[in-house]
């Protein structure tokens, strides 16, 4: 199992970081290889699904995933959503958080629960794993 934080500090309100994190459609631009689909209606909530299509051609794989957590943020409180991932290879959860940072800025934490290969891997998972994500939440709090 890998289980990692990523932690940023974006110069955006915490609504807009927010919306920017948790609208599905935009993630494929930041995770290359990837295409979202969503399974359900719009706009998202406890029980909203998902699927990331990752790879190509035959070393494609689909990550399922269900918001079980959906609370956007309200009132100066932080917001939290929990995605389930419910696949046949990819396992674990992924909860992105926004909370109000210094100076009118957002922080964002990204706790990620991957179980996906054998434990043997997980040091390389990990570090592949850090490094796509971080690249993709860093280029989701760039982009508007």
């Amino acid at each position: 199992m890998v289980d990692f934080l990523l932690q940023r500090t974006a110069p955006l309100p915490i609504d807009e970081a927010w919306r920017r994190l948790t609208e599905w459609p935009r993630h494929p631009g930041m995770v290359p290889l990837t295409r979202v689909t969503l399974v359900t209606d719009p706009p998202t909530r406890v029980g909203t699904r998902f699927v990331a299509r990752s790879g190509i051609g035959p070393l494609a794989f689909d990550d399922p995933m269900e918001a079980t957590v959906w609370r956007p943020p309200m009132d100066g409180q932080p917001g939290r959503v929990r995605l389930e991932k419910r696949g046949r290879f990819v396992l674990g959860h992924a909860e992105p958080e926004v909370r109000p940072g210094p100076g009118g800025r957002t922080r964002v934490l990204w706790w990620e629960e991957l179980r996906w290969l054998p434990s043997l891997f997980d040091a390389l998972l990990a570090r592949g794993a850090r490094a796509v994500f971080g690249r993709a939440v860093n280029g989701l709090l760039r982009r508007a």
